[in-house]
């Protein structure tokens, strides 16, 4: 009864007539207790083997209550978000997609139920599918399969054909946790220049293992002095490229991430003051300014003194 007054989202029903109990759960056994969950889909029955406790009952309810694939709508959104199942594996297609890969899907569930939810969003549906599209950086131009770990905020994305051992495998890694995290990136670039482009795939190779220092500059598109900022770190990138210990990259923060990119804002320099603060950083005196770069004189550079930047 405590449960039952505990839970108000399941109807709970008593009864002593154990005939009146087969109609709703066929498999009942002749146990002198007996608890079972039964639910309006193919999955519809199931048996609860706990200890009679409110506790365990309500526990019982919370990671059954939900279908094997959870149609993702406005009315139920905070209950996935809030579910005690912190493993979530979403696929996004349009319906008629979705008639292919639901069976799939069903098959895959049935193998991790109370232990990883899966979920369907409609990607016809731009204000449900959108944001969470949005968040790994993905079109939803085609059927994906996403999951997030919301107890560590990681996000994760199958990135193989969609079938039935691709997807079990995925599932496995997420529960085992030895999936990868996944991070937006833009397509590894091919143009080459003085400002180098980096992108979420090629941080490692470009940054953090070059045998160069780096001074990498992150922009968003929604940065309203990144323009500015930009120019002025190329006027440096040409004043400093005589130097063979110095590489200039870019990245754009709002479409890359790596783990080990963190974002601060700092003090706003000028860009006399930028190409003061790498002189003294590579410990660079003003006789190797003059014999190793291209253009001697730091004024020359500096002549925009009045631009404010972000280093």
């Amino acid at each position: 009864m405590k449960a039952a007054t505990a839970e108000n989202e399941v109807q709970f029903v008593e009864t002593n007539d154990r005939n009146v109990a087969k109609i709703l759960f066929p498999g009942i056994a002749s146990e002198e207790q007996f608890l079972g969950l039964v639910k309006s889909e193919p999955e519809k029955f199931e048996k609860f083997d706990g200890a009679f406790e409110e506790k365990e009952i309500l526990q019982f309810v919370e990671l059954n209550k939900f279908p094997l694939i959870t149609v993702f709508t406005d009315l139920n959104s905070a209950k996935v978000y809030s579910s005690p199942i912190k493993l979530q594996v979403f696929t996004f297609a349009e319906a008629y997609d979705f008639e292919d890969l639901e069976s799939i899907v069903q098959e895959v569930a049935r193998g991790f139920k109370t232990k990883i939810m899966f979920i369907y969003v409609d990607t016809a549906e731009e204000n449900l599918a959108k944001p969470f599209l949005t968040l790994y950086g993905l079109e939803g131009d085609k059927p994906t399969v996403t999951a997030f770990d919301t107890s560590k905020g990681a996000k994760y994305v199958l990135e193989a054909d969609i079938n039935a051992k691709n997807l079990k495998e995925f599932s496995l890694s997420l529960l085992d946790g030895t999936l990868p995290p996944y991070f937006r990136s833009e397509p590894v670039p091919q143009e080459e220049g003085l400002v180098e482009k980096v992108v979420g795939r090629t941080f490692d190779s470009s940054v953090l293992q070059s045998p160069h220092n780096i001074l990498l500059e992150a922009h968003a598109p929604w940065c309203v002095d990144c323009e500015a900022i930009s120019k002025n770190i190329e006027k440096l990138a040409k004043h400093f490229s005589g130097l063979d210990n110095l590489k200039f990259a870019r990245i754009d923060a709002s479409v890359n991430e790596h783990p080990k990119l963190q974002i601060k804002l700092s003090k706003k320099l000028s860009l006399k003051d930028m190409a003061r603060f790498l002189k003294e950083k590579l410990q660079i005196s003003d006789v190797e300014i003059k014999e190793k770069l291209q253009t001697p004189n730091i004024e020359t550079v500096a002549a925009a003194d009045n631009v404010k930047d972000e280093l």
